[in-house]
């Protein structure tokens, strides 16, 4: 049975048969993969603990007829015990793998790119390095962003108008000036337009200048407003609903 080696973050698992379990993965060279990890449910498992999600582990994996099997595990990054202690953390923990999993739709095709942002989103969120929520929303953006879905924000998208973009569209991909808005558009203040540009960028001090723009502006839901705007554009745009992202909102 054919072997090979490589690095992946799990992404989520499912139960089969009495003690194993199928557990998707994202990996640095073979991208999406599903392979079978015998016997990890049981309590003497030799790595049952390293297979759980948003752990990111070096991995040893045997090709099987239907689904590989995962031969061996080691630890490389421990991030789920630190963010499973911290209810906000492990919440935006699980948006950012359940982006992952439905953004990378293809299996065996590396994209490298999707799991540094998934590696870097998990190791910072584990360390508390930014707001829990800011790096989730940060993390959706640029995700959407290298695979080709970014939102226009400094030009109107239908005129190309820079100066009163005051509306953001979801299907026509952006910012919007007054005379081209329409009925879908959602209003979109300054400090929320630079709050979501700095999300985009990771651009952390930009990020808290636009929060204290919009409490000075006394607008106190821009953040609430913000997260909305990105959880309709991963939706729109993947085509299918974010659960993470309804729970986070709801």
């Amino acid at each position: 049975m054919p072997v090979y080696t490589d690095e992946g973050v799990v992404l989520r698992t499912t139960k089969l048969g009495e003690a194993d379990r199928i557990i998707t993965l994202l990996t640095r060279d073979h991208g999406k993969i599903r392979a079978v990890a015998r016997g990890v449910r049981r309590t003497k498992s030799r790595f049952g603990a390293r297979l759980e999600p948003f752990m990111r582990d070096q991995l040893q994996v045997a090709r099987g007829r239907t689904l590989d099997v995962v031969s061996q595990a080691v630890c490389v990054g421990a991030y789920a015990d630190v963010i499973c202690r911290d209810y906000d953390a492990y919440l935006n923990a699980n948006l950012i793998v359940e982006t992952a999993d439905k953004l990378v739709t293809s299996e065996e095709e590396s994209v490298r790119e999707q799991y540094r942002l998934l590696i870097a989103a998990l190791a910072a969120l584990s360390r508390a390095e930014r707001p829990a929520w800011q790096i989730g929303q940060s993390y959706v953006l640029r995700s959407l962003h290298h695979a080709g879905w970014s939102p226009r924000l400094n030009a109107c998208v239908v005129c190309g108008r820079r100066d009163n973009l005051q509306w953001f569209s979801v299907p026509l991909g952006g910012v919007v000036c007054s005379d081209d808005r329409t009925p879908d558009c959602h209003h979109l203040p300054q400090e929320e337009a630079s709050l979501l540009f700095a999300l985009l960028m990771g651009k952390w001090d930009e990020c808290d200048e636009a929060i204290e723009d919009a409490e000075r502006a006394g607008n106190n839901e821009a953040t609430s407003h913000v997260e909305a705007l990105v959880e309709e554009w991963a939706q729109f745009y993947l085509e299918r609903p974010l659960r993470t992202a309804h729970l986070i909102h709801s």
